[in-house]
């Protein structure tokens, strides 16, 4: 009965701290601002990169999730980096997708880059002051990572989100080609996709068998699928999004304990319930469903996270997360 009590809690607080970033901004500003062309991309960084880093082997870039507390999940990263003993040798990035909101709230300058609300999820264009797509912003991340001067012994970046984050994360996969750049520069990239709610789909097939189409026309349109790609993915092959995606090398990072379908922050639509009725068996069903489509195998894998719901810090500092992370 306690654990119930504090659960409802937890879930009345989560909701009313994402009813206040959507309708007062984030409390909380992301120090550094990136200069991207015209416009400039909020950041948290652990260490200063407007210098050369010889030091550095591994860059991490995280993604925070709706509530764009992204200097949370730098802390987060730091604390996990910190555990494993990579501290010292990893970069992380956390970038902040601010919308109008928070530009208001904080009276920030029109050089800022934001977004229409959540849009900065599916890679939509920014609002200002270029309409630049989120997943743009990234490549732009993952290019000065690539700047053998300022880090000549980078040998991995690892792109991760939770929740919201973690949407962004296997969207990005499916669609960057930015990641190309840097193997043919020796650097790795991989992906770890934790809690999201949804995923992208590459045909109409679901896996609830009484999820009936015509009630939700929507379903397999982007960000569920790819019908009506974004602007940032346009003129690319379904076929050549799905091979280039199943060969790159992703974590699916699934909470043993997100398994409650009323949770606060679960996409509750008719195009997520059609995967599943929660976060875990939607990550299970996805990643079967890429099985079945590739039964010559993945690079890519199914891990889950024992006694963890949905909950970014335990799952990144947890000795599953450490490894997905930082591979130790």
């Amino acid at each position: 009965m306690a654990l119930r009590v504090i659960a409802s809690l937890m879930g009345v607080l989560m909701v009313s701290a994402m009813v206040h970033a959507a309708e007062h901004g984030v409390k909380v500003l992301s120090p550094e601002h990136m200069n991207i062309g015209p416009g400039e991309l909020s950041v948290g960084v652990s260490q200063n990169w407007k210098q050369p880093l010889p030091g550095v082997q591994r860059a991490l870039i995280v993604i925070h999730g709706r509530l764009r507390n992204a200097q949370t999940y730098l802390h987060s990263a730091e604390q996990a980096a910190t555990q494993a003993g990579q501290l010292s040798t990893t970069l992380i990035i956390a970038p902040q997708f601010l919308n109008q909101t928070d530009i208001n709230r904080h009276a920030l300058p029109d050089a800022v880059l934001r977004w229409q609300g959540n849009d900065w999820m599916a890679g939509a264009p920014a609002l200002g002051p270029q309409p630049l797509s989120s997943y743009a912003a990234l490549d732009h991340i993952l290019e000065r990572l690539g700047d053998r001067k300022r880090f000549p012994e980078l040998r991995e970046v690892v792109i991760a989100g939770h929740s919201g984050g973690a949407q962004v994360v296997q969207r990005y996969a499916l669609t960057t080609q930015a990641d190309t750049a840097l193997k043919a520069k020796g650097i790795k990239v991989r992906y770890v996709v934790a809690n999201p709610s949804s995923y992208a789909y590459f045909t109409a097939q679901r896996p609830v068998p009484t999820f009936d189409q015509a009630s939700c026309p929507g379903f397999n349109t982007w960000k569920y699928g790819l019908i009506d790609l974004p602007a940032y993915a346009k003129g690319q092959k379904q076929q050549a999004l799905e091979q280039a995606y199943v060969e790159r090398d992703i974590t699916y990072l699934l909470g043993a304990k997100d398994t409650d379908p009323n949770h606060p922050a679960l996409d509750k639509s008719c195009e997520a319930e059609a995967q599943g009725a929660f976060r875990l068996v939607r990550g299970k069903n996805y990643v079967e469903y890429l099985t079945q489509r590739h039964p010559q195998g993945l690079n890519q894998r199914l891990v889950e996270v024992p006694g963890v719901g949905h909950n970014g810090d335990q799952m990144f500092t947890s000795p599953e997360g450490q490894k997905a992370l930082f591979g130790h």
